[in-house]
């Protein structure tokens, strides 16, 4: 069940744009036990919500990684998004409407003090474990390099220190791909659907990979000429589905916030931030992701003292953190 906290004051962004009103939605899972140490919070990437037991499959479930019956386990949905928190479609206080496309730019920091406002609510000084994946990494290392006191251990997963060129310019193509829709700028919750499906069959195409969709989507033996091909179908059912639970100035706004991150902003550089983690730390690659590739993820695992590195060999890409369920609980379920 989904859960609400608001903020009883405004929120002051990074840029130094302010949100009149501030409403978190969140998902919590066990109990958090008398020594209020069990908890363990997780991050979640782009487009999930705060239903970890929803989008991960496999992990918060018993004898899993994400046990209930072991762990208090948190997720936040992220400001900008579509399920729950202040986000586009919200209404402006000050207006009485939505904001729309004028949703103020929210950083990844500002998801992280927000993070840390919902934990400072719920009584969770400190956590046991920091777990984010992708996105969700940007997020759970920009809080940990902020409070780095406040976390016993960090899991890694698929993500980086800071936005590189590659990624910002993924981000980009999917920013076009909305904005050539004529209807993008309506003030209307459906606005720009036909770009938002484009924008994500394009992002698909990086979170899987070659190898992934020539794995899963390969046309039958006995196809006809003039038949679709199944590659082509699943693209356009993909970029269907989105449209049917998102909308396109979300998504938007957080492809613009994910570009700005970068956690030796201020920190005198990305090295100096990453060496300020004490947490027990374990980053965790995937060896077909084009995105956040295995050489990268070992170079961050250098750069944070003590950090072990593990590797998943898995032909989904990024999607790899999503598929490969049981080998995460093989590394993890130790570790945590």
């Amino acid at each position: 069940m989904t859960r609400y906290y608001r903020h009883p004051k405004p929120f002051v962004l990074e840029s130094g744009e302010i949100l009149p009103e501030l409403t978190i939605a969140y998902h919590c899972y066990g109990q958090l036990n008398a020594a209020r140490d069990n908890a363990v919070w997780v991050c979640h990437a782009l487009t999930a919500s705060s239903d970890v037991a929803d989008w991960w499959p496999h992990t918060v479930e018993k004898g899993c990684f994400l046990d209930p019956e072991r762990f208090f386990v948190v997720c936040a949905n992220i400001i900008g998004s579509h399920y729950g928190t202040t986000g586009p479609l919200s209404d402006n206080p000050l207006t009485g409407r939505p904001y729309y496309a004028d949703f103020p730019r929210v950083t990844i920091r500002d998801m992280a003090r927000a993070h840390a406002i919902l934990a400072d609510a719920l009584g969770i000084d400190r956590i046991h474990a920091l777990v984010g994946s992708s996105v969700g990494g940007f997020q759970a290392l920009e809080w940990i390099c902020g409070q780095p006191e406040r976390f016993d251990r960090l899991v890694l997963i698929a993500t980086d220190a800071k936005a590189s060129p590659w990624t910002i310019a993924i981000d980009e193509t999917q920013r076009m791909a909305i904005k050539a829709d004529p209807t993008f700028g309506e003030p209307r919750p459906d606005a720009a659907m036909a770009g938002l499906a484009a924008a994500r069959a394009i992002g698909l195409l990086t979170y899987r990979g070659g190898k992934g969709y020539n794995r899963s989507q390969q046309d039958a033996d006995d196809r006809t000429a003039d038949e679709p091909h199944r590659a082509c179908t699943y693209q356009q059912y993909q970029g269907l589905k989105l449209c049917r639970r998102y909308n396109a100035y979300s998504y938007v706004a957080i492809l613009d916030s994910f570009d700005t991150h970068d956690v030796g902003r201020g920190r005198g550089g990305t090295a100096e931030a990453l060496s300020a983690i004490k947490a027990r730390t374990l980053v965790v690659g995937i060896s077909s992701d084009i995105i956040f590739t295995p050489e990268e993820m070992r170079s961050l695992a250098a750069a944070i003292p003590g950090a072990e590195y593990r590797e998943i060999d898995s032909d989904f890409g990024l999607d790899g953190f999503l598929v490969e369920h049981g080998r995460l609980n093989e590394l993890l379920i130790p570790f945590l």
